[in-house]
């Protein structure tokens, strides 16, 4: 088995092993989670998504808003650091929602982000893959939560 692979497989047990522990604790403490997650459409209209290390299926990029930062300027953070993302059209907020997750309350901005042109980071901890679909066409592993907001949302 190459170092690498080995390597890559040793951080996805440590991620999964941070993420099972923020899940335990969030499940006693309840914290109110804020977020954006993006629709990420390439110059074609195909759907970019992302597989995590930490979690089974496909999902949309996103993730935690930082102190000070909008949603806006959360989704766009976020789509540069998961997938490399080097230009897009301005973001259009498609879906604004509450869910109860994990034992905390959720809150997620979703945006409509056209044109997005990158480049996939080399290496990532969290980023296993990244890849482009056809919004009819899906992949039967995803998100029921990215399958749920691409569903409701023209594209």
């Amino acid at each position: 088995m190459a170092v690498h692979t080995l390597y890559r497989k040793m951080m996805r047990v440590l991620v999964g092993a941070v993420q099972f522990g923020r899940h335990r604790f969030w499940s006693v403490t309840r914290p109110d989670v804020e977020g954006a997650h993006a629709i990420a459409l390439t110059p074609a209209g195909r759907v970019i998504l992302v597989k995590l290390s930490y979690a089974h299926g496909w999902h949309l990029p996103g993730g935690g808003r930082k102190s000070g930062e909008s949603a806006e300027q959360n989704a766009v953070r976020e789509l540069r650091e998961e997938i490399g993302m080097t230009a897009h059209d301005a973001p259009s907020l498609a879906l604004e929602v509450d869910e109860q997750l994990d034992n905390r309350r959720d809150h997620a901005w979703v945006f409509i982000i056209r044109n997005v042109v990158y480049r996939p980071n080399r290496w990532s901890i969290e980023i296993e893959r990244v890849i482009e679909v056809d919004s009819a066409d899906l992949p039967a592993d995803i998100s029921r939560r990215a399958r749920r907001w691409i569903d409701s949302v023209s594209l």
